[in-house]
C-alpha cells in the first residue's frame, strides 16, 4: 500500500466518481469513495455529492473513528469503509457502486452468496490465476445501522476463500483494494461479471420459452 496525500486522494477520488458515473454506477447522489492517507487518517466523499461532479473540496477527511477533521458531514456508510480498514491494513482504497445490475441481482438471488464461476474476469481479482475457479459473493441485508450490516459481513470477508468485494441487498456492491487502481479492477470485474450472469441467465430463459 503507497502512502496517500490528502491532494492525490482528492484528485483520485474526484476522477473516480467521474469514472463511475460515466458507467452509470452512481446515480443522483449515490455511492461513496474513500482512501486511506498517509498520516493515519481517511479522505471520504462529503454527504449527499453527486459523485459525477464531484470537485476537491467534497472530499474530507475523518479520523479513524469517522470523526470530521475540517467540519464537513461525512456520509454514515463511512463506518463502513473504516471497517474494511480496520480488517484488511493493507487496504489503500474502498469503493461504493450502485449499478442496476448489482442491484438487481441482490435483490432476485434469495441466498447469502452468489457463485461466481468460470469467468476469465476473475482473473483480475488479487490472488486468482485462473479462471478454472469459483468464488462466492457474499450478499448482506440492508440496514440503517451500519453496525449492523458490519457485524454480519465481517466474519465471512475473513474467510480464507473471501474476495475484497461483497453485496448489500437492494443497495450495492462495495469493493476495495490496496490503492485505487486495485479498487476499480475489483468494482469493474465484479460488476461485468454480475452483469454477464444476469445476461446469460436472460439467453437462456429466453431460449427456454
Amino acid at each position: 500500500m503507497a502512502a496517500t496525500t490528502l491532494a492525490e486522494a482528492r484528485a483520485a477520488i474526484v476522477a473516480v466518481g467521474r469514472w463511475l458515473d460515466g458507467k452509470g454506477w452512481a446515480p443522483a447522489t449515490a455511492g461513496n469513495y474513500s482512501m486511506r492517507l498517509d498520516d493515519g487518517t481517511f479522505a471520504v466523499t462529503v454527504s449527499g455529492r453527486h459523485k459525477g461532479r464531484l470537485t476537491e473540496d467534497d472530499v474530507m477527511r475523518v479520523d479513524a473513528g469517522g470523526r470530521s477533521l475540517d467540519g464537513k458531514k461525512p456520509s454514515a456508510e463511512t463506518a463502513l469503509h473504516l471497517a474494511l480498514y480496520r480488517e484488511f491494513p493493507g487496504a489503500g482504497a474502498v469503493l461504493h457502486s450502485h449499478s442496476p445490475a448489482a442491484v438487481g441481482l441482490s435483490r432476485a438471488f434469495p441466498d447469502a452468496s452468489y457463485k461466481l464461476a468460470g469467468h476469465e474476469m476473475l482473473k483480475a481479482l488479487p490472488g486468482i490465476v485462473t479462471h478454472e475457479t469459483s468464488v462466492g459473493l457474499p450478499i448482506v441485508d440492508n440496514s440503517q445501522d451500519m453496525a449492523v450490516i458490519d457485524a454480519a459481513i465481517a466474519p465471512r470477508l475473513l474467510a480464507p476463500e473471501a474476495v475484497p468485494a461483497y453485496l448489500i441487498r437492494g443497495h450495492g456492491l462495495y469493493g476495495w483494494g490496496r490503492d485505487m487502481a486495485e479498487a476499480e479492477r475489483v468494482i469493474e470485474a465484479v460488476e461485468w461479471m454480475i452483469a454477464a450472469e444476469l445476461a446469460e441467465a436472460g439467453f437462456r430463459k429466453g431460449s427456454e420459452a
